[in-house]
């Protein structure tokens, strides 16, 4: 299933993950959702690869290539709860592992070149892409359904898992002309309302957010608890919201790293 992805081991400051790379372009890091590199992930890196660009996968936690189940989803949710690299309710305060991922942006920029590189960041994940662009290298950030802290007050709702100092070299690089895209489900409480709310009032016009109905009675059918936009729920039919999301994200790449830096 990893077939056309070399495997390599990155290590910064101390800490070592496996990445899997494939393709050729421009680079773009995809960082996986819970439970893990899914097959769903793979199909969504997949596209990213023949939009033109260099995939690089982190293996962060789960069991690459494997296919998602209750238990499998329990068990990388709880590993994440319990890691010392993700602070799950951290509201003013990005989780570590977003050095090591800087550190990644940088080495991914190195190796192919370029005016910058794409950042991903699915559920659990999705809010890594913001604390990515403290690092200039990273020109193209994505929050997919963006899910940390977890939305267990209305404070933690707003919150972006951001520390303050972060925010506002986000805010300038914004103002400088880097924007940031977001997706999220309408009805989606683990990627709530708030949060993109805070995100418009933070960046303005350099956040674009992609918000896909899904209450009840939609008009595409889509479930009240669909949640990943790219991935598990993508409809890959023309016409159909999530596929027109997908659509977006890869102009949004194509925009941001094959023309000359901003």
């Amino acid at each position: 299933m990893l077939e056309g992805y070399d495997r390599v081991s990155f290590r910064f400051d101390g800490t070592t993950h496996d990445v899997y790379c494939g393709g050729s372009g421009p680079p773009v890091i995809v960082i996986h959702e819970i439970p893990g590199i899914t097959p769903e992930v793979l199909r969504f890196a997949g596209r990213v690869k023949e939009a033109g660009f260099r995939v690089y996968l982190p293996h962060l936690f789960g069991e690459p290539g494997r296919p998602v189940s209750a238990g499998y989803l329990a068990r990388s949710m709880l590993h994440a709860c319990i890691s010392r690299e993700f602070k799950v309710l951290a509201r003013n305060e990005a989780s570590p592992v977003t050095i090591w991922l800087r550190a990644l942006a940088r080495e991914a920029l190195r190796e192919c070149g370029g005016p910058g590189v794409g950042a991903l960041g699915m559920c659990l994940t999705g809010n890594f892409a913001l604390a990515m662009m403290i690092d200039p290298a990273v020109q193209a950030p994505v929050l997919s359904q963006p899910s940390l802290p977890f939305p267990i007050s209305k404070s933690h709702r707003r919150a972006l898992h951001l520390a303050p100092e972060q925010l506002e070299v986000v805010k300038q690089r914004v103002r400088d002309g880097c924007p940031v895209l977001g997706l999220r489900f309408t009805n989606d409480f683990t990627s709530p309302r708030e949060r993109f709310e805070r995100l418009r009032e933070e960046l303005g016009d350099g956040f674009e957010a992609i918000e896909i109905d899904s209450s009840p009675g939609n008009p595409h059918g889509i479930s009240p608890r669909a949640h990943s936009v790219l991935t598990m729920d993508l409809v890959d039919r023309d016409g159909h919201p999530t596929k027109q999301a997908l659509e977006r994200v890869l102009a949004f790449f194509r925009a941001r790293l094959l023309a000359p830096s901003r």
